[in-house]
């Protein structure tokens, strides 16, 4: 089955974690070992032979530096002029790995529509790149507004305003209050150039302030449940249920603590607490409830996003393994139609739906 994967880190991995995604899994994690830097140092999910052996042929990528002056306890870079420049190391791999043939950026209709052709008809020789379509993760790096058309420019297409925290345009995870003046003008910015407004992270009063500022295309690229997992990062029924009257698409992310309640980072287990793959579809099914059809959902996994198996379904060794979806899904008696939908064809119509085809 063909998947889209709606939230990856993948320049953050590459360039933070210093992981060569050209390699396998096994490879990565060998080479990692020995360090103890990071909690999920030698637990790594993600790669491009990974995605591959999958059958995920298209991802949102994402660029991500948080502004986070002295005083903030939240790693970052103290001013946002240096944060801007970490995206852009992050872009120039990217680039990079566009110029290898690892991966093809997607800006438009017809490259989405040219990539889903070559990815259902790879050459034996060559084949075919994983698509991505850029995001920006948290809006803090654009040093001002004039800022977002320079991203425009280079080939952004999603913004989420927010990560965790106070920013300068949202707020986030675990913080409070409506958009900043700055951010008002952001999302209204986007509206003019077209581009996605990612509302996963944003707190609450930022949430409504949002949706009733822009008038565009929405998404939650990787967003759970609040009425199964009872924490502020998640949304609520009503936030559900406004998204869906948006025609938002929403990924379901598969970060242990995000699927299943009482999780202790750094202490719980995935298989003590019973976390497997099944667990997130809990949350699936109650937004297929929402809405009464499973037409807006799909996979944004989020793994190796600063957490890694440690952090993820005990039944899951690898990105691949999100094909094991499709026997689940049958399981739980949704249709072929559905659990095509859920892997990539909501995701697909959704596109379809705000890049309009120019011939």
């Amino acid at each position: 089955m063909f998947l889209i994967d709606s939230h990856l880190d993948l320049s953050m991995n590459a360039l933070e974690w210093n992981r060569n995604l050209r390699l396998s899994t096994q490879l990565i994690n060998q080479m990692e070992s020995h360090l103890t830097d990071k909690p999920d140092r030698g637990k790594a999910l993600v790669s491009f032979p990974e995605l591959r052996k999958g059958n995920i042929g298209l991802v949102v990528a994402t660029q991500i530096a948080r502004y986070s002056p002295g005083n903030n306890i939240l790693p970052g870079w103290n001013s946002p002029e240096q944060a801007w420049a970490q995206t852009q190391g992050q872009l120039a791999w990217y680039q990079t790995m566009v110029d290898q043939g690892e991966l093809f950026q997607i800006l438009d209709r017809k490259g989405f529509e040219n990539h889903l052709n070559s990815w259902n008809n790879p050459s034996s020789l060559n084949p075919a790149p994983i698509g991505f379509i850029l995001s920006l993760e948290g809006a803090d790096s654009l040093v001002n507004i004039q800022y977002l058309e320079k991203a425009y420019a280079y080939g952004l297409r999603a913004l989420g305003p927010a990560h965790y925290g106070t920013g300068r345009y949202a707020n986030g995870t675990d913080s409070e209050g409506k958009l900043s003046l700055m951010g008002k003008e952001l999302l209204r910015e986007m509206d003019q150039l077209g581009i996605i407004l990612d509302v996963t992270h944003l707190c609450d009063e930022s949430f409504w302030d949002a949706l009733d500022i822009f008038k565009g295309p929405i998404w939650a690229s990787h967003q759970n449940c609040r009425k199964i997992v009872p924490h502020n990062r998640q949304f609520s029924d009503e936030q559900f249920k406004a998204l869906i009257e948006r025609n938002a698409y929403i990924g379901l992310a598969l970060d242990a603590w995000m699927m299943v309640p009482n999780w202790e980072k750094g202490k719980s287990n995935p298989r003590l607490m019973d976390c497997n793959l099944e667990k997130v579809l809990d949350h699936l099914d109650h937004i297929c409830q929402l809405a009464g059809n499973a037409n807006h959902v799909g996979i944004g996994s989020d793994l190796d996003g600063a957490f890694g198996k440690e952090q993820a379904p005990y039944d899951l060794d690898s990105i691949a393994d999100l094909q094991k979806f499709e026997t689940i899904l049958r399981n739980r008696g949704y249709s072929e139609k559905d659990i095509l939908g859920i892997g990539a064809e909501n995701f697909i119509r959704f596109v379809r739906n705000i890049w309009p085809n120019e011939g």
